[in-house]
């Protein structure tokens, strides 16, 4: 499993590194950014979708 953040969309809420930090970060404006070129981890899944689930904009997404 992967994710990425749309950075169209993304408006720099902050969400995602909040609820998954071990898989996102923040870049030097504050706009989310994957980690690990955003391969979620064994045992990480529920935490990346909770990050989706929680984008106000829906800008990460799983592929």
């Amino acid at each position: 499993m992967k994710v990425r953040i749309d950075s169209e969309r993304c408006q720099g809420h902050g969400r995602c590194y909040d609820l998954a930090s071990e898989l996102f970060g923040e870049d030097d404006e504050g706009y989310g950014r994957v980690l690990a070129a955003g391969e979620v981890p064994d045992g990480q899944e529920r935490t990346a979708r909770l990050a989706v689930a929680n984008c106000p904009e829906r800008a990460i997404e799983i592929v």
